[in-house]
């Protein structure tokens, strides 16, 4: 199984269980008053992105890409139909009126929508079997899938640097303490992880440049 792979049921097999009970009082996120639909919707969320971070797992591992090319062009249409189509539309969703502030809707919101697009881009370069293209604009797909777990990891950091902070910088108020920490933990969770996509995609590129104009590849080039 590929290292994504891993790590992806270690997150979840973390993070799913407190859901799949359907009991409101175990959600780590808290209810949105007046919106009664917003625990079933954000349930629905966890559940079809779930899928869509199980087939990204496979769809990155090199190995099983070369060896089942059917598998990989079957769990493409599952990772993108059943997975990330209707996790990113609740996304929008359950996003803009996220519990944890304005920061953190703007950037839920953003998150969304721009899954959405590399995601369809993506999904058209292969129907158009434009793979090289294909494969940029899911590579960003899955960071953007993956940024759920960057998120965790930069929300406990903000926690460790602001929660001291508590009585002084935010006046004793958990609510702008809590918020503070979501609106970083969101930011920083899916941008990141998008800037390490596109160094490692530019990263690629820069290399293929330099063996294309290497003298061993311009001596071996016919006149």
């Amino acid at each position: 199984m590929g290292p994504l792979a891993v790590v992806s049921l270690a997150f979840l097999a973390f993070s799913l269980p407190p859901y799949l009970s359907l009991d409101p009082s175990l959600s780590r996120v808290p209810p949105v008053e007046g919106f009664a639909a917003y625990y079933p919707l954000l349930v629905a969320h966890i559940l079809f992105g779930t899928v869509a971070m199980v087939a990204c797992g496979l769809q990155v591992w090199p190995w099983f890409r070369r060896r089942h090319p059917v598998a990989h062009r079957i769990i493409g249409r599952v990772y993108v139909l059943g997975g990330v189509l209707p996790a990113g539309v609740l996304g929008l969703v359950i996003g803009a009126v996220s519990p944890f502030g304005p920061v953190a809707r703007v950037s839920n919101v953003i998150l969304a929508a721009l899954w959405l697009a590399f995601t369809v881009a993506g999904f058209r370069m292969a129907r158009q079997r434009r793979f090289v293209d294909h494969r940029r604009w899911m590579i960003r797909s899955f960071a953007l899938t993956m940024s759920i777990i960057t998120n965790r990891i930069w929300g406990g950091i903000a926690a460790v640097i602001l929660i001291p902070q508590l009585d002084t910088s935010f006046g004793g108020s958990d609510v702008a303490l809590t918020q503070a920490i979501s609106g970083l933990a969101t930011w920083l969770g899916w941008t990141t992880s998008l800037l390490a996509a596109e160094w490692w995609l530019e990263r690629g590129e820069a290399a293929k440049r330099r063996r294309r104009t290497s003298p061993a590849a311009r001596r071996t080039t016919p006149a």
